[in-house]
Formats: C-alpha cells, sequence, structure tokens
C-alpha cells in the first residue's frame, strides 16, 4: 500500500497501534518533485515469517538466552515490516506500546531540533532493538527513529511481550542488562562531549562502534556527516580531523568502511583533555 507524503492512511493505526505516518517534510529527505513521493510499508503474514524467525531471535541479545520452544513462542507473535530508505519508523512523543528488532538493514534513533538540526543517538543494525523503554514505562517515545537504508524489522506488541515475560523471566534479566548498558553507554557518551574536543570525540566513537563489531573494522559504514551527528560537530570539522588520523596511520578508510590500524594512538587520543 502506498500513502502520499504527510499524510495518514484512511486506517491509520493498524492492529500493532502504530501510525502509519509518513515523512514530514522537516527532514527534507527528498528532493521535491512534481508527484509527491510516497511511502510503502509491507505486512508479512506471521506464516510467511515464523520458520526462520526463531532462530533469528536466537541472535538477539534480549532473547538469546531462551530456549527453541520460548523462541518459537514469542517469534508466533512477531510481524515484520518493510521500511524504505529515509521513511519515519517512529516520531518523537508518539505513543509507545510496541519492541522493534532490526532483522535486515540499518536505522538511525534522532532528535530533531527546532531549527531541523538532527542529532543521531544511535545508528542500530541486525539483531539490535529499540522501543524497549515503552516495554516498561508507557510513556511516549523518546526520539525519532528512521530507516538508513530498506530495512525489515519484526515487531512485538507490549502486551504480548509482557504475558511472555511473566512465564519468562529470563527476557526480563536481558532487558535489565541490555538497559544497563546502553545507560553506562550514555554516560560515557555525555563525559565525551563535555571532556574531549572533536578528535578525542572521533576517537572514542570509532573505538566503540570497532568493540561493538568485534574486529578493527567497523561494519557499520559511516559517512563524515553520520560521524558529525553522532559527536555533536559539523562535517568540515569530522573530514578535517578523520584526514588527519588516516595522515598518521591510526585509520584507514575504504568504502565507507574503517578499520582501526592504531587503536593505542586513538586511546591515547580518546583521553579527556582539560
Amino acid at each position: 500500500m502506498t500513502w502520499p507524503l504527510c499524510a495518514r492512511s484512511p486506517n491509520s493505526h493498524d492492529g500493532n497501534g502504530l501510525d502509519r505516518l509518513t515523512l514530514r517534510t522537516t527532514f527534507n529527505m527528498f528532493a521535491p518533485t512534481s508527484r509527491a513521493p510516497t511511502l510503502t510499508v509491507r505486512f508479512f503474514r506471521p506464516s510467511d515469517v515464523t520458520t526462520t524467525t526463531a532462530d533469528f531471535l536466537a541472535t538477539v541479545p534480549l532473547f538469546s538466552g531462551l530456549d527453541q520452544i520460548e523462541l518459537q513462542r514469542f517469534a508466533d507473535l512477531t510481524r515484520e515490516k518493510f521500511y524504505p530508505r529515509g521513511s519515519v519508523i517512529l516520531f518523537e512523543n508518539d505513543p509507545g506500546d510496541s519492541l522493534f528488532v532490526v532483522r535486515q538493514g540499518r536505522v538511525k534513533v534522532v532528535l530533531i531540533g527546532e531549527d531541523g538540526r538532527e542529532v543521531i543517538l544511535g545508528v542500530l543494525g541486525v539483531s539490535e532493538h529499540f522501543g524497549e523503554l515503552s516495554l516498561i514505562d508507557d510513556r511516549p517515545r523518546s526520539a525519532h527513529v528512521i530507516a538508513m537504508e530498506d530495512s525489515h524489522l519484526l515487531v512485538l506488541r507490549r502486551e504480548d511481550f509482557r504475558k511472555r515475560v511473566e512465564s519468562s523471566p529470563a527476557v526480563a534479566w536481558s532487558l535489565l542488562t541490555e538497559l544497563s548498558r546502553r545507560l553506562r553507554r550514555a554516560d560515557e557518551k555525555i563525559g565525551g562531549l563535555v571532556l574531549l574536543d572533536v578528535p578525542g570525540r572521533i576517537a572514542r566513537l570509532l573505538l566503540d562502534l570497532a568493540d561493538e563489531s568485534g574486529s578493527p573494522t567497523i561494519v557499520k559504514p559511516l559517512t563524515h556527516q553520520t560521524i558529525a551527528q553522532m559527536i555533536g560537530a559539523s562535517r568540515e570539522t569530522v573530514s578535517r580531523a578523520m584526514k588527519d588520523f588516516q595522515d598518521a596511520n591510526w585509520v584507514t578508510v575504504e568504502r565507507r568502511r574503517i578499520t582501526l590500524s592504531d587503536r593505542n594512538a586513538l586511546e591515547q587520543r580518546a583521553q579527556a583533555r582539560m
């Protein structure tokens, strides 16, 4: 189904309680055309996906501690949805009633200032999830989530999740562990913004992303603009710092894939400078 830009579908509230919203013009995601762009969301029947969804959920940290039977029970409750690149999956302050898991593609969690400036809180790839806060506090969404590329997401409603948690406390512990990890990362990010200059923030970000990838090469492709939005700097400043890193042989860049060549140098650069 397709709906014109900046419009709701006639039935804008589906079974998951999700608004079928399209892009707001403030995001400037598309160039002006004589014909309004459209947002396409495809729905997949459970019978199409549950045969492999359970195996996929086993790769998601939140569910990895469950046995196959419990994984299948969660899989039976999920719906898979497709979002094209540039589409808004969630708007800040929307009602929060579902957990999303990235099955394919990449999404970014962002805040948008009144002047239209975008600050990226995180970039999430396969097996990562978002929306877990709404499973706990019933509060509205705290940020926008936008598809950085064509993405397939698994959606699990809060009511279904809570029922399963009651019979599987292991998921509750996994959720607490994940929230604790994200809180620690948020503390580290705040400290970096306060105590580090821009090159130091970039070094810290690259080290963290390499740790997430489990190798010197950062799996997630990054543009200088994306890095700038993640650390609160301008693209020009990031470009200069990345050139300095490359000239010093601290990193190599090929097709937006960044590899850490001198981790020790980056760790020293990521130390607080007062």
